[in-house]
C-alpha cells in the first residue's frame, strides 16, 4: 500500500490543494504584533509564530491571552536582526555563552555562520527551553517550534534537538530542507511536499501579483508560506529601516479582498498549525 499523503495524514482527499500561511516574527515590536493579529482574524494568515525574546514579546502574549482561537508556535531565537530594537537571550548569559557575541549580544542575521560554528547544542537546547518556559509559564498551549532566520535550524544537531523538545510537549515542527522532510516522511509525519516560500525572498515590485500567481499555480499537497506582515507605520519606520517594507506589503495582500477571493476560486485550503499539530500527536 502506498503511503498516505500529507494531505490524507491531516485529515483531507490525497489530492488537496493545502496552504499553511504562518505569519513569523510575533513579537519583535507592536507593528508587527498587531499586523499579525489583523492577518489572521481579517485575512488569510491562519497561524503564528512568536519571538518570547524580543521586547514587545509581553504585548505579544497578552493579545493571546485575549484571542484563545489563535494558533501560535514559538519561533525559537538565536539570531538578532534589529539594533533598534535589540534583544538578547532568556537564559542567563553566562549559561549560553556561544550563542554570544564579543558583547555578549545575540549574533546578527549576517554572522549566522559564526554562530552555528560555535554554538554548543548543550547551550542551545538551555537557551530553547527558557524560550519554551516563557510561553508555558505564561498560560499559553503552543502548535509547534519553528526557527528565526535559521532553515530547520541551521544544523542537524539542532534540528533533532528542536524534535526532541517538541515530542515533549506534543508540538509540531516546520521543515523546510529535504532531508528534514524525508526524515518526518520516515516517521510517518505531515510535512510540505513543495518549496517552502519565505516572505522576504519576494521583489517588492509586483508583490501582490506575484502572490495571486502563486495561488493560482499551487499544486496538489501541502505547501507552506512564511509571512512576515507589518502594518508599516513610524515605528516599524524606525526601527526595521530594512524590513518595513517587506512586511507592509505582506501586510496589504493577507488582509486584501483579492487574496480571499483567490483562495475560493481555486479551491485552496488555508490551515494552520493547530491542524498538523493534531496529526503529528496522533501519528
Amino acid at each position: 500500500m502506498p503511503a498516505r499523503t500529507s494531505p490524507e495524514l491531516l485529515g483531507f482527499p490525497h489530492d488537496a490543494r493545502l496552504l499553511i500561511v504562518n505569519t513569523d516574527d510575533f513579537g519583535m515590536y507592536r507593528d508587527v504584533n498587531e499586523a499579525v493579529v489583523r492577518s489572521i482574524e481579517d485575512g488569510i494568515a491562519a497561524s503564528c509564530s512568536l519571538m518570547t525574546p524580543c521586547p514587545a514579546a509581553g504585548h505579544a502574549m497578552g493579545l493571546l491571552r485575549e484571542r484563545p482561537e489563535i494558533p501560535f508556535g514559538i519561533h525559537l531565537t538565536l539570531v538578532c536582526e534589529l539594533p533598534g530594537r535589540p534583544w538578547g537571550p532568556l537564559a542567563d548569559r553566562d549559561r549560553v555563552a556561544s550563542l554570544l557575541d564579543e558583547t555578549g549580544g545575540l549574533f546578527t542575521y549576517d554572522r549566522i555562520p559564526e554562530l552555528l560554528d560555535r554554538a554548543r547544542i548543550d547551550q542551545v537546547e538551555i537557551e530553547f527551553r527558557a524560550q519554551i518556559n516563557a510561553v508555558l509559564d505564561a498560560g499559553l498551549a503552543p502548535t509547534h517550534l519553528d526557527w528565526h532566520c535559521l532553515a530547520d535550524g541551521g544544523r542537524a544537531d539542532v534540528f533533532e534537538l528542536t524534535m526532541a523538545l517538541a515530542g515533549e510537549h506534543g508540538l509540531a515542527v516546520r521543515a523546510w530542507q529535504d532531508r528534514s522532510r524525508r526524515l518526518l516522511r520516515e516517521r510517518g509525519l505531515p510535512v510540505v511536499d513543495h518549496g517552502f516560500l519565505d516572505s522576504f525572498a519576494l521583489d517588492l515590485d509586483g508583490k501582490a501579483a506575484a502572490y495571486a500567481r502563486l495561488l493560482r499555480e499551487l499544486p496538489p499537497g501541502l505547501s507552506e508560506w512564511a509571512v512576515h506582515p507589518g502594518l508599516g507605520a513610524e515605528e516599524s519606520r524606525s526601527v526595521d529601516p530594512h524590513g518595513w517594507r517587506v512586511r507592509r506589503s505582506d501586510y496589504a495582500f493577507l488582509t486584501s479582498p483579492q487574496a480571499r477571493e483567490l483562495l475560493r476560486q481555486e479551491g485552496i485550503t488555508v490551515i494552520g498549525y493547530e491542524v498538523v499539530r493534531r496529526a503529528w500527536s496522533a501519528a
